[in-house]
Formats: structure tokens, sequence, C-alpha cells
């Protein structure tokens, strides 16, 4: 294996290893807001950075190995069902966007968290066979571009400060 292959597989590992301390410290502490399933998306920082470094397609395989690794370590099935939807739907939408070129990150980032909460509704609708449950979609819209934005500037801060040789 060369160096360079091995810089790559150890940065994407430490990603990873990043991105699962994120959905951990989300599990130990929700947010206290009374909306029921909403999160920041702590992991998702890290998804963006790996998409902006790295493309899409090492972000989808450290997004779907976290999404995975979490489900089994903190989550069930299910947990593994949604953030799935969620995330696929998220990183196909946001790698669209970058690849228009002319939107920032944290536009792409917003977008990207607007379409992980309707990916999960999605699974969720199918599940409980009540599509009633989609009037609460403005709501997670609403939250998905708020915690979205966050995750944008996150991102942006972060990857000013990476250095440029990973």
């Amino acid at each position: 294996m060369t160096q360079s292959v091995s810089k790559k597989t150890a940065y994407l590992g430490l990603c990873l290893a990043l991105a699962l301390i994120c959905s951990y410290v989300e599990v130990l502490v929700p947010l206290p807001i009374g909306i029921p399933g909403v999160k920041l998306g702590l992991a998702n920082i890290v998804m963006v950075v790996v998409l902006y470094r790295s493309g899409w397609r090492d972000a989808a395989c450290v997004s779907f190995a976290r999404v995975l690794l979490a489900g089994f370590l903190f989550g069930s099935m299910y947990s593994i069902l949604y953030s799935l939807a969620g995330a696929l739907l998220s990183l196909a939408v946001m790698c669209l966007l970058k690849q228009y070129g002319k939107l920032h990150i944290i536009s792409v980032s917003a977008a990207g968290g607007v379409f992980h909460n309707v990916g999960q509704f999605l699974i969720a609708a199918v599940v409980v066979e009540n599509y009633r449950i989609l009037y609460y979609l403005p709501v997670l819209f609403l939250v998905g571009m708020v915690t979205g934005i966050l995750i944008g500037i996150g991102a942006t801060e972060i990857i000013k400060r990476l250095p440029r040789n990973l």
C-alpha cells in the first residue's frame, strides 16, 4: 500500500471515529426544545467536511459506516433504517448542489439538513402506515434548515483550519 493510500485510509478512519463520537454525544445530550425527534446532527459536520475535502465517494463510505455502527452501538434496526434513509437522501442532494458549484457550503448543508428530515419522514410514513404524520414535516423543514445552517457554519470553519495536504 502506498503512503497516499495509507494516509487517506487513516484520514477517513479518523473522520469515521469523529462522526461516531458526535453521534454518541447526541445520544447522551438530547436537545431540550420539546420537539420530538429533533437532533442537531453533529456527525453531519464531519460528513460535510469529508464531502468537500475528499469527495462524494469517501463521504458516502464514511456516512454509511457511521450510520451502521452508530445504529448497532447506540440505536436499533429502526434507527439504522431511518438514519440511512436520511443520510442517503441528504448526501445525494448535497452532492448535486455541490456540483452546481455556485452555492456556499452553508447553503448546501442547509439543504442537506432539510432533505435528511424528508428521507426519515418518508420511511416513517411507510413504517407506521399513516401519512398524516407528514403534517409534521413543515416543522422539521424549519428545524432542518436551522441545524443545517449551523452545521454548515461549523464545517466551513473546520475546512478553513485543516491543512491542505490531507
